[in-house]
């Protein structure tokens, strides 16, 4: 199978304008993404709709798809950036372009999900531990996810799912596994083009959270497990934490 990594990076983020060109170690954000996945998978390309972040991509020798600056989600630029590529992939993951310490290990995990010939969708989660606290779990920010037998999604939620009756709720992460999900996806490719044509649903309106209207139309998501923690860059402060991280796994 072919795998095709697209990055969806804007500019005009409303929280970090620019977010894709600042600097992480000397490199802009958007060229470490790039780096982490351009040796993993079998092709890697930006897409943005943004003149200077064409520039900057060009400029480290990276391949980017000038794309429409009107799209909702992340999902439908790859759909446009996917169709000017003009070449077939089996499988195209959709890696956030403020993602610059996702790892190999992560892009394996998501392309074991398809030895299933029935996942059509794939993501990733990491269990929560008792160290990261009864804060973390109950964070709305940080959507929750439960599986079925076969590692697949049964659901996604910003509330904490399944509810532990008659287990106080302080205790529950010593009595069950959560599962946080990570916001990384991968799709085969008439999959891809499918989902982009459908409707809002209604709990994709209830919970604002896209994957679960492909849930809702009968989509099956393959889930891989992973241990590592991704460090997003959604401000400026995530940028410092970015940095200090870096710094430390440097070393």
């Amino acid at each position: 199978m072919k795998y095709l990594a697209i990055i969806p990076a804007r500019y005009a983020s409303t929280r970090f304008p620019g977010k894709p060109l600042a600097l992480l170690g000397g490199k802009p954000v958007i060229q470490r993404v790039y780096e982490q996945v351009a040796g993993v998978l079998d092709n890697a390309v930006v897409a943005t709709d943004d003149i200077r972040i064409v520039d900057a991509v060009k400029a480290f020798g990276g391949k980017v798809i000038m794309t429409s600056p009107n799209h909702k989600s992340g999902t439908d630029r790859c759909r446009e950036a996917y169709d000017k590529l003009g070449e077939e992939f089996d499988v195209i993951i959709n890696v956030q372009g403020d993602e610059p310490f996702i790892r190999a290990e992560q892009l394996e995990s998501l392309k074991h999900c398809f030895d299933d010939p029935q996942t059509d969708i794939a993501t990733l989660v990491k269990p929560f531990t008792t160290e990261d606290g009864l804060s973390a779990l109950e964070n709305p920010n940080s959507p929750k996810v439960v599986l079925d037998g076969q590692s697949r999604a049964l659901y996604f939620s910003r509330s904490v799912i399944p509810f532990l009756r008659g287990v106080p709720r302080e205790e529950w992460l010593a009595h069950h596994i959560f599962y946080k999900h990570i916001g990384i996806y991968a799709f085969r490719a008439e999959v891809l083009r499918a989902v982009t044509n459908l409707p809002q649903s209604t709990l994709e309106k209830a919970e604002s959270l896209e994957q679960l209207r492909w849930l809702e139309n009968g989509y099956k998501i393959g889930v891989g497990v992973s241990d590592f923690e991704t460090v997003g860059i959604d401000t400026p402060e995530d940028l410092e934490r970015a940095e200090a991280f870096l710094l430390k796994n440097e070393r």
